[in-house]
């Protein structure tokens, strides 16, 4: 078989490559929703066992605490002489394990649901951070990162690891009416 001359060698291989690329196409990528800080495991489960219905829930997880422990085991005692001095000396190996030092857990909270988290609620929320000292950034109505990082900040000076907003801390901030 003869190839045809090397002028028609370079389309012909651009008009292959093309066709092969041609093929090669992206899936649209479906756009998914993310919640307030809502984590894949909440995600799952929105609400504890009991929980009212219409409620909403988050999970603050606190990780294991695990240490791990290194210490000398005698093997074999030393050997001594009838004068006590010691002519083999006693033999050591190393033990290295793991203790949980704090076992995960997991607490859940009361959240504000979606459909209440307005522009005005919003705006009324960061207004509240900024009089606290956690929330550096103009009012916007919209929960932003530097909004989410504010809640954070505020939350765990109230013993709350999370930046989904509770219900309790909306009470303190006097968003929401308290619980009678």
């Amino acid at each position: 078989m003869q190839l045809p001359p090397a002028p028609l060698l370079i389309p012909l291989h651009l008009a292959l490559l093309l066709l092969g690329l041609g093929a090669c196409t992206v899936a649209p990528v479906e756009q998914v929703p993310q919640g307030l800080g809502q984590s894949v495991r909440s995600a799952a489960q929105k609400a504890p066992p009991g929980a009212p219905k219409g409620s909403c829930w988050e999970t603050e997880i606190t990780p294991a605490v695990i240490e791990t422990v290194t210490r000398q085991e005698q093997v074999t005692p030393p050997e001594t002489n009838s004068a006590g001095q010691i002519i083999r000396p006693a033999r050591f190996r190393t033990i290295t394990r793991q203790e949980v030092v704090r076992p995960r857990s997991e607490r859940w909270f009361e959240t504000l649901c979606p459909a209440q988290l307005s522009p005005d609620l919003v705006a009324t929320l960061q207004r509240a951070l900024q009089v606290r000292g956690h929330h550096r950034s103009s009012v916007t109505g919209r929960l932003d990162t530097s909004t989410k990082q504010a809640i954070l900040a505020y939350q765990r000076a109230q013993g709350l690891d999370s930046s989904a907003l509770s219900l309790e801390n909306a009470r303190k901030l006097g968003l929401i009416s308290v619980k009678r």
